[in-house]
């Protein structure tokens, strides 16, 4: 796990003293070693930090070149699978001086090219610089686990693992991006392939991008979940259920075995939920002494898991760490965030998870976590909710909802101000009466300023994966609704939520994160059942379920779900009210010119009062606020 950047100028460019400044930022990523590799003549420049985790001898040290000599390589991740590529690789004629993952990537690339991607089973970022042909190839994981921003700088190409690393270059000209800002304030985060800076964006998931000095880029897919769903769809799993939970079983403890290979402590985060603790069971099934457990606690009864935390790891035997979290704490934590996430993100789980993963740090370097269980096997509550509300409102002729929908867009606010606190559900279930398609629903559903054009002053929103052809989108999804949210989940909510905010907090602490139900072996077989096996009586994650059965009690954590949060709604009211009218301050708002200062003064009038309920809009226009405040950008 590490951090890398790199620079490809014109020939002759000498990008050291750039090179190291980009490099710099990213220490918190890869605190044991630095690597730095210029090559003028070719106009290449690439720099590395490392976190340790795999052979942590100096011949891990990176940038790193294959035995040829002809690549040279700074990558972020772990190739899970990287033994047995070795295995397979030697009977080839490659020899191999030291033991890490790196080593065999290289190997690979020099065996079969770009067709090494799609045998790399694992989580990265990579940057392979071919000295024959004078190419970068930049290459990203199939679901997004770990991060990678590219631009323009002048007459170079610029890249990093974060966007602090491209700040860095002299010559980038940092300038915000009102049409992605329109998307961060509608959903929390900017999905990919935008980034909050015009001229940057993000390298999408399971795609590869091919830089020649003088030539425009090329991207292309090597891996798509939306392919991956068709095929499912089309060719969906041949056995009963109970052959599923038995297939999903080998799966997942082969996942969970790969990603317990390291050369450093590791541990697991354990929530007591169905996902970590199906993690942190295949672990402990698997290992010879009890596994090292994380959990953090809140004094608030609401928020607080750490009593099914406690009852799972005693069942199974680990060795148990749970920190209580006081208020202060958490406080302590909130005006940090924009320094860790160096674009405007807004999931306010990102305070605990930054909490959990530094208490993580003081014990161990690796922990695996349950991410991607609800969307693999559509475990989120709102996924059971919309299905069946989009079953009832479709039932309405299509002329009539359309109607409703301009009926509740054309009546002023003021309207439904009238009717008090039943206003606003009134208004948004007209407004969703309106949806065009599930698509269109489900955005509407998920969104926090409806309208965020009126909030930004001079944006566009662009399109995002719910504007994908409905043909496409059919053939991959059918018409479930259930099966298309997850599909639309695995394209932007899991890679560009919930997996930035895992590998930010993470890698802000030099903590290694991973993730075994993410495994594309696991992802691709859940695409394959029917969705009939995955939600029954009002409940998700059937198969998940049925395997855990197998190793803890179902009265251990057969529970309502719990979200990870933190009270910070009940907090803006008091303790951090204050630093919100700070960063709120009208005359700043309006200074600045991004934001209709008007609107954003009505809201957290209306929040204070307690007429609505406007946290999540808050929460954004607090994030984006402090985020500019510690990043530069002319607007």
């Amino acid at each position: 796990m590490c951090g890398i950047c790199g620079i490809l100028s014109p020939a002759g460019s000498d990008q050291g003293t750039a090179l190291r400044a980009m490099t710099a930022t990213l220490a918190h990523r890869g605190p044991d070693d630095a690597g730095l590799l210029v090559e003028a003549a070719s106009g290449v420049a690439l720099g590395h930090r490392r976190l340790s985790i795999l052979d942590l001898s100096p011949l891990g040290h990176q940038p790193m070149a294959s035995a040829s000599e002809r690549f040279v390589t700074v990558f972020n991740g772990e190739i899970y699978n990287f033994r047995a590529l070795r295995s397979e690789l030697e009977p080839l004629g490659h020899v191999f001086r030291g033991g890490s993952d790196t080593e065999v990537l290289l190997a690979a690339f020099e065996q079969w090219g770009e067709s090494a991607l799609p045998r790399l089973n694992g989580m990265f970022a990579l940057a392979l610089w071919d000295r024959r042909e004078r190419t970068l190839l930049l290459a990203r994981d199939r679901l997004g686990k770990k991060p990678l921003y590219w631009g323009q700088a002048g007459s170079s190409f610029v890249f990093g693992s974060e966007l602090k690393a491209l700040c860095a270059h002299p010559d980038l000209a940092p300038a915000l991006d009102r049409d992605a800002l329109a998307l961060f304030f509608r959903f929390g985060y900017i999905p990919a392939p935008y980034s909050v800076y015009q001229r940057v964006r993000k390298l999408q998931p399971g795609t590869l991008l091919l830089l020649r000095s003088g030539h425009e880029p090329e991207e292309r897919a090597y891996w798509s979940a939306t392919e991956v769903f068709a095929q499912g769809l089309a060719s969906p799993f041949a056995g009963t259920e109970a052959d599923a939970t038995r297939q999903l079983d080998i799966l997942l403890r082969d996942a969970t075995s790969l990603r317990m290979v390291a050369d450093v402590p590791l541990g697991a985060f354990l929530s007591g939920g169905i996902d970590s603790s199906l993690v942190t069971a295949l672990m402990q099934a698997q290992s010879s002494r009890p596994v090292r457990t994380f959990s953090i606690g809140f004094a608030e009864a609401a928020y607080d898991e750490g009593p099914h935390a406690r009852a799972v790891a005693a069942h199974l035997g680990t060795d148990h760490t749970e920190l209580v979290l006081s208020q202060r704490d958490l406080l302590d934590i909130v005006p940090l965030a924009p320094r860790f996430w160096d674009e405007p993100f807004a999931d306010s789980s990102q305070i605990p998870t930054y909490a959990v993963c530094r208490m993580a740090r003081q014990h161990v370097t690796v922990a695996l976590s349950g991410d991607g269980g609800d969307e693999l096997f559509n475990g989120y509550e709102r996924h059971l909710f919309l299905d069946a509300l989009w079953r009832k409102l479709s039932l309405a002729p299509r002329p009539l909802r359309a109607a409703t929908g301009v009926l509740a867009g054309f009546l002023p606010e003021a309207a439904f101000r009238l009717l008090g606190g039943l206003g606003p559900k009134i208004r948004w279930r007209l407004e969703a009466m309106g949806a065009k398609d599930f698509e269109d629903f489900y955005r509407f559903l998920f969104s926090h300023f409806r309208r965020p054009e009126e909030l930004v002053l001079g944006s566009r929103e662009p399109g995002t994966a719910f504007d994908m052809p409905q043909a496409l989108l059919n053939r991959a999804a059918g018409p479930s609704p259930l099966r298309r949210m997850g599909l639309l989940d695995h394209l932007q909510y899991l890679p560009d939520d919930i997996l930035t905010k895992v590998d930010r907090a993470s890698m802000a602490v030099s903590l290694e994160a991973r993730s075994p139900l993410l495994d594309h072996r696991v992802v691709e077989f859940a695409a394959s059942l029917p969705t009939a096996w995955k939600v029954k009586g009002g409940m998700g994650k059937l198969p998940l379920r049925s395997v855990l059965n197998s190793y803890v009690p179902r009265e251990l954590v057969d529970r309502p779900k719990m979200g990870f949060g933190v009270p910070i709604d009940l907090w803006l009211k008091k303790e951090l009210r204050d630093w919100a009218e700070t960063l709120l301050n009208e005359t700043a708002l309006r200074q600045e010119g991004v934001l209709d200062a008007t609107l954003v003064r009505r809201i957290w009038a209306e929040y204070l009062a307690g007429q609505r309920n406007w946290f999540p809009h808050l929460w954004d226009v607090l994030m984006y606020r402090a985020w500019r405040l510690e990043w530069p950008g002319r607007g």
